[in-house]
């Protein structure tokens, strides 16, 4: 949990949400939903890429939130194989638009949250309501069926990730024509790496401040 998370707790389809907040020090510019990576593999919304996500937000003037899947943490319900877990993301976004009706909203995910985001992003798209932009950390692609996203979403990779390989990510971006950015010496976890994803997430949203 960062320093000045608040916990909350929204009624999801399968139960009890557990959820954070985090909140700059002045007026929100944006919304950012972070997702965590998988559950039945320690994944949880304190996982240190989750919270390195949500700090970068923080710093860029982004209210951002959290919440743990189904059946992690004090989250109610069973692992959904990412469909539940969708639904779960949508009813988040929700909550967050009636906060900040006005804010544009970020999706960023770590893992197995990158394919809960980019499902959720294509609901959104098929809904007029396309995210401000997506950023992607440790791709699922290869190990879950990564749907296409937009060509400004922000990739980063590990370069020694061994749980999904620099090739998978590659053989699923190329077609998409997105450039992924590498993280020499990073394992899937980003040991020693977590402020280079900050760092990056930050010079590229620049551009927009």
């Amino acid at each position: 949990m960062n320093i000045h998370s608040q916990k909350f707790y929204l009624d999801g389809d399968a139960g009890k949400m557990q959820c954070l907040l985090d909140l700059p020090d002045d007026a929100p510019r944006g919304i950012a939903l972070v997702a965590h990576p998988h559950p039945l593999y320690g994944g949880t919304m304190e996982n240190k890429v989750a919270q390195t996500l949500a700090r970068t937000f923080v710093t860029l003037g982004y209210a951002v939130a959290r919440f743990n899947f189904r059946g992690v943490g004090e989250s109610e319900g069973v692992y959904d194989d990412g469909k539940g877990e969708v639904d779960d993301m949508a009813i988040m976004y929700e909550h967050m638009r009636a906060r900040y009706p006005d804010l544009p909203v970020t999706l960023a995910g770590f893992s197995f949250g990158t394919f809960v985001q980019a499902q959720f992003a294509l609901r959104l798209e098929a809904e007029g309501r396309a995210p401000e932009r997506l950023v992607l950390v440790g791709t699922a692609a290869g190990k879950w069926p990564m749907p296409p996203v937009p060509q400004d979403t922000i990739l980063i990779h590990g370069e020694q990730d061994d749980t999904i390989t620099m090739q998978q990510v590659f053989d699923w971006a190329r077609p998409l024509d997105i450039p992924v950015i590498i993280i020499p010496g990073a394992d899937h976890f980003f040991h020693r790496r977590l402020g280079h994803i900050k760092n990056l997430v930050v010079q590229l949203w620049r551009r927009d401040i």
